[in-house]
């Protein structure tokens, strides 16, 4: 794609990297193919060629964001799966980032929408805040159809039928391997999945334990801040994101880490990007550092000797999550794992598309959310599953909130075939 920025606008760094993503896009539509939101709504502006001639436009000519342009961003999921499809390797990401900061910036919301914004950035990234929220929200939730706002009613319906217990696994400290050391490694705990779901970190920590894993929590880890920054708040974002850097970069320069294990894909995601995000910070080393030992719990568990168990006779319907798929390019070793474990794994039709939950666009964008949520539960369900298996706690609230099928994370599985305890969630189903 031909550009037209001023040598004065490339001086900027962020400027200078859009424009390297905008002149990769060759306008060939492949993108438009695999777009959740261009499938439901039919829009070329809502899919990401047609956002991209959208940001463009407004970045070339330097001006502030309007009405037209901030709706069709703000209905992008950041599913990423474009970049999958895209031959050109064009880094949609990084530009649908800048864009969204770029709105933060020069374009005024109204009233609701910024206090929706505000509130979020406020409470899901701190467990405590988000407990209490939650409780709250599962009060209200009986009212839920009374809400005029799609999204007060989202945000009630969101709550959980069963808050869990506070776990002190996410305290900082040490978890001796059992056995022989094999590895030291950081487990980012998380914001939400800390107050939505327990007893995935319980798990991850049980089984890296069981496979030869020292694991630090490390003091001062918190949210990732994916939230913030994909809501164009980059002051924010970065805030957070640096106290997790200097947090495991004390344990790296201290007794050392062989990998930050994230077992929320979203978050994984972000960290992982780290080393961008902060290429013109003094922390830049740091984060690069960091960045490059970020790992999805299940590379780590294949870096580990799972022992291979004799088949269960249990369908599991693996849900490829966004993050995980797209965003990091992850995509047999979860399946592979839980074949190692003795499950029957099936994937469903269209595997590759947004279940809709991707961060709070089930809230900020409930209608087009539960379009996907219903497309993607049919087609988990279509394959009669015992179970269905997920690596993102976005993921499995969303699907969870459609079907009765148990929704439970990839590790708790690979905890449960390995000696660990049975997953609540199949007593509650």
């Amino acid at each position: 794609m031909q550009t037209h920025f001023t040598p004065e606008q490339l001086q900027d760094p962020a400027i200078a990297r859009s424009n390297d993503v905008l002149r990769a896009c060759v306008h060939c539509g492949f993108c438009t193919a695999t777009c959740p939101t261009y499938a439901v709504l039919g829009d070329e502006l809502d899919s990401p060629r047609g956002r991209i001639y959208l940001i463009k436009d407004m970045l070339e000519k330097g001006r502030p964001a309007d009405e037209k342009t901030v709706r069709h961003i703000d209905r992008c999921l950041s599913c990423l799966a474009c970049m999958t499809t895209c031959p050109s390797g064009v880094h949609y990401m990084h530009l649908v980032d800048h864009a969204r900061e770029h709105i933060e910036a020069t374009y005024k919301r109204p009233l609701s929408d910024r206090m929706l914004r505000w509130v979020l950035a406020r409470v899901l990234p701190y467990p405590t805040r988000f407990r209490l929220a939650l409780l709250g929200a599962k009060l209200g939730r009986p009212f839920a159809r009374l809400m005029p706002d799609a999204r007060l009613r989202a945000m009630l319906e969101m709550a959980p039928k069963h808050i869990p217990p506070v776990s002190r696994n996410d305290d900082p400290q040490v978890f001796a391997a059992q056995g022989p050391k094999k590895m030291r490694v950081a487990l980012m705990t998380g914001c939400a999945q800390r107050a939505l779901n327990t007893d995935i970190n319980d798990a991850t920590i049980r089984l890296l334990r069981r496979l030869g894993a020292e694991v630090v929590i490390a003091q001062g880890q918190g949210c990732c801040g994916a939230l913030t920054h994909h809501m164009g708040k980059t002051q924010e974002s970065h805030a957070t994101a640096a106290k997790n850097i200097h947090a495991w970069h004390a344990e790296l320069q201290g007794a050392g880490l062989d990998a930050i294990v994230i077992n929320t894909s979203g978050c994984g995601s972000t960290v992982k990007d780290y080393g961008h995000m902060f290429r013109n910070d003094p922390l830049a080393d740091k984060a690069r550092a960091v960045a490059g030992i970020a790992m999805d719990v299940s590379e780590v568990l294949m870096k580990l000797d799972l022992p291979k168990v004799e088949r269960r006779g249990m369908k599991v319907a693996y849900h490829a999550a966004c993050s995980l798929q797209h965003g990091q390019k992850i995509t047999s070793f979860p399946k592979d794992l839980l074949k190692r474990a003795g499950f029957d794994v099936v994937e469903p039709r269209d595997s590759h598309l947004c279940c809709g939950s991707a961060g709070t666009y089930n809230l900020m964008q409930p209608e087009i959310s539960k379009e996907l949520k219903s497309r993607k539960v049919a087609t988990l369900e279509a394959r009669a599953p015992d179970v269905i298996a997920a690596g993102n706690i976005g993921c499995m609230m969303q699907i969870g909130s459609g079907t009765d099928v148990p929704v439970v994370h990839t590790v708790e599985l690979l905890d449960w075939a390995t000696g660990g305890p049975r997953p609540r969630a199949f007593t509650r189903s």
